[in-house]
């Protein structure tokens, strides 16, 4: 299939997160009609034996601004610990080609990590010299926000656990406390998965047709109980792509917990998702190949009107509700 595209003014792309979580207004597509609504509406839209499930993924300060001994600059962004090496991570370094294997970078004057090998994929080895990394680092926000965030627990999830991403399952910025609270008045079960968002999240799609594109690893995990949870309520609420992904790759292979380089796209047999919570994406994006699969081609129209009533886009903009889509 052709690569989903549209054509998204700059102007529309969110730099700053919304006043209030909440606030962030939401085109709702449960039905025929349209509606514009605000988050803290959500617990209207849903009730008794709905399942809402949640990426409790905490982000972790991945971008690491160092130095070489020389004093020249350099960046590491550190994508996810290196399996059975302690202190071992992949990363993306700068500049690649002057930081030889060997390389030992600082921050004022203390050694931080040891660049290693270029691995496969064009990343690199990195081993920490230091006991915490996350106090040299800085959260990573992505290349399209311009304006440095003045507070960084926007980019966290109110119910964020477990670091390991190094972006954000941005669907799940918009939900405050209350709101999950009113769900759970109104009857409906919040549940939690932990998917570690990868900086692939990023990657536009560069090839001609979708079925060409390489999909990117991510670890997750699915408690047994939100598992059951899933089996035996009425409507599946995913809040984001994240959770979405991880439930449809257990329901796809059978296993709660390990990694995942499942690529959603139209033809996909949803199993488990009914109803999808979700930012509005970028072109050419797997997440938009994600949405096209889920809601259908009507997807197009649903982004005509966010743009033309004005909607904020992208990881700090608002969000959409919409309904799995049914084939004729």
């Amino acid at each position: 299939m052709d690569v989903p595209d549209y054509h998204l003014p700059p102007a529309a792309i969110a730099q700053v997160p919304a006043p209030r979580r909440d606030s962030a207004r939401l085109l709702v597509a449960l039905g025929q009609d349209v509606q514009h609504k605000r988050v803290a509406d959500l617990p209207d839209l849903l009730g008794p034996g709905d399942v809402l499930v949640v990426n409790t993924s905490r982000v972790v300060p991945a971008r690491l601004a160092l130095h070489k001994d020389s004093g020249g600059a350099a960046e590491v962004l550190l994508l996810e610990p290196r399996p059975g090496q302690p202190g071992g991570f992949q990363a993306l370094v700068r500049p690649g080609r002057r930081l030889p294997p060997g390389t030992v970078l600082y921050a004022g004057g203390h050694p931080v990590v040891e660049v290693g090998e270029r691995l496969a994929d064009g990343s690199r080895e990195v081993n920490s010299l230091v006991e915490d990394l996350g106090a040299f680092g800085s959260v990573a926000l992505p290349p399209y926000i311009h304006h440095p965030l003045e507070d960084p627990e926007r980019y966290q999830t109110v119910y964020a656990q477990r670091p390991g991403s190094v972006a954000a399952p941005t669907a799940g910025l918009h939900l405050t406390d209350e709101v999950l609270r009113a769900c759970g008045r109104r009857g409906v079960e919040v549940a939690t998965v932990d998917l570690a968002v990868g900086l692939g999240t990023f990657r536009p799609i560069k090839v001609a047709r979708v079925e060409q594109h390489a999909m990117h690893s991510e670890r997750y995990s699915i408690p047994a109980a939100t598992w059951e949870a899933c089996r035996s309520r009425r409507r599946v609420v995913a809040v984001g792509t994240t959770t979405l992904r991880a439930l449809e790759s257990a329901a796809a292979s059978g296993i709660l917990e390990g990694r995942t380089d499942l690529f959603i796209r139209p033809g996909h047999p949803f199993r488990v998702v009914d109803v999808l919570l979700t930012n509005f994406h970028q072109p050419r994006s797997t997440l938009l190949v994600l949405l096209e699969a889920f809601a259908g081609p009507g997807w197009r129209d649903l982004y005509a009107v966010a743009l033309g009533e004005g909607y904020r886009f992208l990881s700090f903009g608002d969000a959409m509700i919409v309904a799995r889509h049914v084939p004729d």
